[in-house]
Parts: C-alpha cells; sequence; structure tokens
C-alpha cells in the first residue's frame, strides 16, 4: 500500500461544489490515488500510472458516453 500521508488531493475545476466529487492525487510515485471527496478518510483506488491516462484519455475523447 502507498503511503498517503504527503499526498496532494485535487477536485476537478468542473466540479462546481455539487457534493458528487472525487478528489485526485498524481503526486505519488507510480500511482494515482482516487477517493470520494465526501468521504476523505475513507478507502482510495490506487491506480497504475498507464491505466489513469488511458482512463483520462477515454475521458477526453467521449469514450464514456451513458
Amino acid at each position: 500500500m502507498s503511503d498517503l500521508s504527503a499526498a496532494t488531493w485535487r477536485k476537478s475545476s468542473r466540479s462546481n461544489n455539487q457534493g458528487q466529487c472525487v478528489e485526485v492525487a498524481d503526486d505519488l510515485v507510480g500511482v494515482v490515488g482516487v477517493r470520494d471527496s465526501k468521504d476523505v478518510a475513507g478507502p482510495v483506488l490506487m491506480v497504475g500510472r498507464a491505466g489513469w491516462t488511458a482512463f483520462v484519455v477515454g475521458v477526453k475523447s467521449g469514450g464514456f458516453h451513458r
């Protein structure tokens, strides 16, 4: 498990403070942390950098429509 004590968490600039957001810590070595902004002490999903990059590219290209 990665040490998250020094992680810098951020929300999307598009979150609009509506309370249904995730926070991302992308300053960790080799992984990206993702957590629910309403439960900052709760579980953290750890994603490999390559997987995170693929996810972000997919989102930006419109690959995840409902």
